[in-house]
């Protein structure tokens, strides 16, 4: 088991990158819809850039990831290269899935970032067969399910937790609870005060954590990790956070209660962890600043690489859809 330290100061700054690099591209999509060089849906993920790129911090490369439709930026934390998203968000035949995939069902094994689909909650079931896969080939590694606090109340979220603890799989069931379900608040779709306190009744350990606290959501990634990859089950994680968008771009979040909305925004994460960084020696200003221009630049040849992608050929509406079959 892991003796629960902190981060230090390189793996804080390698935490840092992948925020900035969330929060970066989080704002150009938003851009370039706006001014009409792409449209497609958007589920904006600003406020919640702290989860993911802690958690991707914890896992080795090989590591398994499975998140949600809305999971662009659980899979730019672990490592899947920007012009191939930025080519599938397009729709174009360079993206991860050919263009076939948009937005919401991105893919990239490559980094460990399995299937996405668009049904609530699916990450669970199969986070599980890939962890029992993992576990069959004593590859040692672990996955990650991703959903978020409205997933917690349907049948596959109680399935596999059930199933993950009586086989004991390498799975972290990692709940990113930003307090709405879509467009319903938590009080008014869930029963329980803390989804955390839900893996008791599947004999896991369930732990809630400040989400927007890099030093606590990687001291309670890295113990769920650790304890996976050492075969002692998994862990259901309640990760505190807030999105500041609504559930879709274009969305007026009028059902979004204004002042914990204007209370989160406030307390936003990203600057509140660079200035902890420079205040406390880790990175200079210049040192951040260059991070952040670096991603700038890397973001600006995406997205004219994306642009520039042809779109799919009409023969790929059949490519890899149906198996080929031995001949007759």
């Amino acid at each position: 088991m892991t003796d629960n330290a902190g981060p230090d100061g390189p793996t804080q700054l390698e935490i840092y990158r992948r925020v900035a690099l969330l929060k970066a591209n989080d704002e150009r999509s938003r851009k370039v819809i706006l001014a009409g060089r792409l449209v497609m849906p958007y589920y904006s993920y600003r406020g919640q850039e702290i989860i993911p790129s802690v958690m991707s911090a914890v896992l080795n490369d090989d590591d398994y990831l499975v998140t949600i439709y809305r999971g662009i930026h659980d899979m730019l934390a672990k490592g899947m290269p920007l012009k191939d998203l930025w080519a599938e968000v397009a729709g174009r035949v360079d993206g991860t899935c050919k263009g076939k995939g948009g937005p919401m069902h991105l893919t990239y094994p490559k980094k460990g970032i399995m299937v996405t689909t668009g049904i609530v909650g699916s990450s669970m079931p199969i986070a599980n067969g890939i962890a029992w896969g993992s576990r069959i080939l004593k590859n040692g590694r672990v996955a990650v399910a991703t959903f978020g606090d409205g997933a917690s109340n349907i049948g596959a979220f109680h399935e596999s937790l059930n199933l993950a603890s009586l086989w004991k799989l390498p799975v972290i069931f990692l709940c990113q609870n930003n307090l709405y379900g879509e467009h319903t608040s938590y009080e008014r779709a869930t029963s329980v005060k803390r989804i955390a306190d839900r893996a008791a009744g599947y004999d896991m350990p369930g732990v809630r954590v400040d989400g927007n606290d890099p030093i606590a959501m990687f001291k309670a990634a890295k113990q769920a990790v650790d304890r996976a990859r050492a075969g002692e089950g998994p862990t259901l994680i309640e990760a505190m956070t807030f999105r500041f968008q609504g559930h879709v771009f274009g969305d007026a979040d009028n059902y979004m209660n204004k002042a914990q909305k204007a209370a989160a925004v406030e307390a936003d994460p990203v600057p509140i962890f660079r200035a902890r960084l420079i205040s406390e020696g880790i990175a200079s200003e210049d040192e951040l600043a260059a991070i952040e221009a670096e991603i700038e630049r890397q973001i600006d040849e995406a997205v004219e690489f994306a642009l520039a992608s042809p779109f799919p050929e009409l023969s790929e509406l059949t490519t890899d859809v149906y198996a080929e079959g031995p001949a007759a």
